[in-house]
């Protein structure tokens, strides 16, 4: 018994399992996630560690090398990146295609932890953290007001806003750029320790001491009990000021006589500005597999009830939002799928010349199309470009089985069969060669999800969903269609002018295509030699088309990656980005740009980087790459400063992404700094490379000390506190946390 005559003789059945596809098609299409394209990021880890005051040649030493051997030696690793700059070092490391990114983060962790015993002690524990396409911001707000001071607006965000936007559904964090928390200052005055007799280490002694809070046990009698808590915690300015340092004759020597003591910032080195007001900015972080429109429709809904409770004078606003180019490229698709499946049935009907016949194969593509959401949400996929474009390319495909049968069965019909006799017959007839079809379609579209590497990851969404929805085509042609044959087929109406023109027009078709063939068979080597030339000359073609993995998109916004000389303050980087404001300017008098943010300071003092977000694609004359090409001269002739336009791509590893990258590596680093130089001397020759740019700078401007150890041995003075000296001097250092007006401050002193 053929599977089309269960569903002939039971049409009911046949329309239960039909509406069931499309139900277990809908019920998954609402809860798959919704991205740009499909994750195709390798498992990466980053181990950052901090060690505050170090020079990069130490933190290299000291830290990231260790590191490095730790982490060489777990299974599936397959880069590892390093950087070590001032205070901090950070180890990148990727890991083999499929390799699970939480089994690969735990192994680092293990492998880290060993470390434990041989990394500085002064250095903060290592901080391992799994970086993928989703590490990324989907959404930037920025909260800017011209009455709240810079402390005032951060302390604002972090309890209120941050706090709000983590619950929205979706969100993974919120991370705030451009914080200025408050914190306790404490500017040392060196004569002042040294007429008195005091060192830097006997400040922070009498500090920690002081500023203590340890458990005090509990009283108890006979009937109650109470807890003790000791407040020894200083709580104002002024209990700084007059904390007792040392004794010297019976009397204090109180801090205020040793410094300026003041309630500053925690971090002042880094500033956003937002269209050219102060500003902080929240980054938000969607969850992995979360979708991103939900995100930031759920995020946009709950400003809008922030937006009340905020205090007069802040301004919340949205300034950039991946989910706008997302929404715009999937209506995009969306469009020429619904044009694709009326341009399909147009042509059928065309050929078809009935309406019942028509719509017996038309009703296999939504069948097809929402069946396929179920493989997608079975299989972890998302819905994105690639696989709504799979689903436009099957629209074509999945007709063709249905077409077959329905073709098979009018034909009979035609020749005098009653409708069920025919579909019973007919679909019979076909059943092995609408089989055969479609295993060579899905045997063509399947290997395509085995590819390797990251193409290979790109693409196995799309030939899946191909496969699947030729699959259930194949299904729906052996079970409805037949099924809407017995019901719906009649024999042929008499044809009207429209069908007779038709005719006459298919007719004209088919006797040219005779004639061509006739005079190809007749002259089998010219159809060779023109199939040979045109061959070659696509061949040609071919290898001189530029190549690329995706190819350029006007996404609505682009980045500049701005880079003072190393040792610039944040004041020198600051007016250069300024400078940078300036010229962007008439890319708002012209209405093409709406929002500018400049975020200065970005890691270090030298460093900044500006997000330029464009109008609307309707309201602007120009791409996003000709404005991007139009300002990369105006950006070079900035003195002093190295600025680079970016656009970003859909596959790109970040804002800061190049299109080509080399690692050069050496036995040491004078040799690699040389070759690093001639090749990018050689490449800036080159006028189809720009924006060429090396991670590695060695002119951080620096102060060598040496001790004299002889005169160290000499006064007494141990090596170790002349460097500790130094090790805490120059730096910012936390030495501890303090409850002052509601706020956690850090407590920092400077020399």
């Amino acid at each position: 018994m053929f599977l089309s005559d269960l569903f002939i003789q039971r049409p009911v059945f046949a329309i239960v399992v039909s509406l069931l596809i499309v139900v277990g098609g809908i019920m998954a299409l609402r809860d798959l996630p919704v991205r740009e394209l499909p994750d195709v990021d390798a498992s990466v880890v980053t181990v950052t560690t901090t060690y505050t005051g170090a020079a990069p040649a130490i933190v290299d030493t000291e830290i990231t090398e260790l590191i490095e051997g730790a982490v060489a030696r777990i299974d599936g690793v397959k880069r590892i990146e390093s950087g070590s700059s001032e205070g901090v070092g950070q180890t990148r490391i990727t890991f083999t295609a499929g390799r699970d990114i939480d089994s690969a983060a735990a192994d680092v962790r293990e492998a880290v932890g060993s470390l434990a015993n041989r990394l500085p002690e002064e250095a903060d524990e290592p901080r391992v953290v799994k970086a993928d396409s989703d590490s990324q911001p989907v959404m930037r707000v920025s909260l800017t007001s011209d009455r709240l001071s810079g402390e005032d607006l951060t302390d604002l965000a972090e309890r209120v806003v941050v706090d709000r936007l983590t619950t929205v559904s979706g969100v993974g964090e919120v991370s705030v750029s451009g914080a200025r928390r408050r914190a306790i200052r404490v500017w040392l005055d060196s004569e002042a320790l040294a007429a008195r007799g005091l060192t830097v280490g006997d400040v922070e002694t009498a500090l920690r001491r002081a500023n203590v809070e340890l458990p005090s046990g509990r009283l108890e009698s006979s009937n109650r009990q109470l807890a003790v808590r000791v407040d020894s915690r200083l709580k104002t300015i002024e209990e700084f000021r007059n904390l007792a340092i040392a004794q010297r004759d019976g009397y204090p020597i109180r801090l205020s006589e040793l410094a300026k003591v003041e309630l500053g910032v925690e971090d002042d080195r880094s500033l956003v500005r937002t269209n050219g007001e102060n500003s902080i900015t929240l980054r938000i972080i969607r969850q992995s597999r979360a979708n991103t429109l939900a995100v930031s429709a759920g995020v946009r809904a709950e400003l809008e009830r922030i937006r009340p409770q905020l205090p007069d004078g802040v301004r919340m606003i949205v300034a950039t939002d991946d989910a706008l180019f997302i929404q715009a490229s999937i209506d995009e698709v969306v469009v020429t799928l619904l044009i694709a499946v009326g341009v399909v049935v147009l042509v059928i009907f065309a050929f078809l010349y009935s309406l019942r016949a028509t719509l017996i194969p038309a009703l296999t593509i939504p069948v097809s199309i929402i069946g396929a959401f179920m493989l997608l949400a079975a299989l972890g996929f998302s819905i994105n470009l690639l696989t709504l474009l799979a689903l436009i390319l099957a629209i074509g495909l999945v007709v063709d089985d249905a077409i077959v049968v329905l073709e098979n069965a009018q034909r009979r019909v035609d020749h005098g069969e009653p409708p069920l006799v025919a579909a019973y017959r007919g679909t019979r007839q076909v059943t092995f060669a609408v089989l055969a079809t479609s295993a060579v379609l899905v045997a063509v579209y399947v290997p395509l999800s085995l590819l390797g590497g990251e193409i290979g990851k790109l693409f196995q969404e799309f030939g899946l969903v191909l496969a699947a929805a030729v699959a259930i085509s194949t299904f729906v042609a052996l079970s409805l269609t037949p099924m809407l044959c017995s019901q719906l087929l009649g024999r042929g109406a008499v044809p009207s002018r429209f069908m007779r023109g038709a005719e006459r027009a298919f007719a004209a078709l088919e006797r040219g295509y005779r004639i061509a063939l006739n005079g190809a068979l007749a002259m089998p080597l010219v159809v060779l030699t023109a199939a040979a030339l045109l061959s070659g000359a696509a061949l040609l073609l071919y290898r001189n088309l530029p190549q690329e993995l995706v190819p350029s998109e006007d996404r609505g916004v682009f980045f500049i990656s701005v880079k003072a000389p190393e040792g610039a303050t944040l004041a020198f980087t600051d007016a250069g980005v300024r400078k940078i404001e300036r010229i962007l300017q008439p890319l708002f008098a012209r209405g093409e740009a709406w929002r500018l943010v400049s975020i200065v300071g970005r890691g270090d003092s030298n460093r900044a980087f500006v997000v330029v977000g464009l109008t609307d694609w309707s309201q602007r004359a120009r791409g996003q790459q000709a404005i991007v090409k139009a300002l990369r001269g105006d950006l070079r002739e900035i003195p002093d400063l190295r600025a680079i336009p970016i656009s970003r791509s859909s596959l790109g590893r970040g804002a800061s992404s190049q299109a080509v990258q080399l690692v050069i590596g050496g036995p040491d680093y004078p040799t690699v700094v040389a070759w690093s130089e001639a090749i990018m001397a050689r490449a800036r020759d080159n006028p189809g490379l720009t924006s060429i740019d090396s991670d590695y700078q060695a002119s951080q401007p620096t102060l060598r000390v040496e001790i004299d150890r002889a005169l160290a041995d000499e006064l007494g003075i141990p090596v170790e506190r002349i460097a500790a000296f130094f090790f805490n001097v120059p730096a910012t250092t936390g030495i501890y946390s303090v409850s002052l007006h509601g706020a956690l401050p850090i407590c920092h002193w400077r020399w």
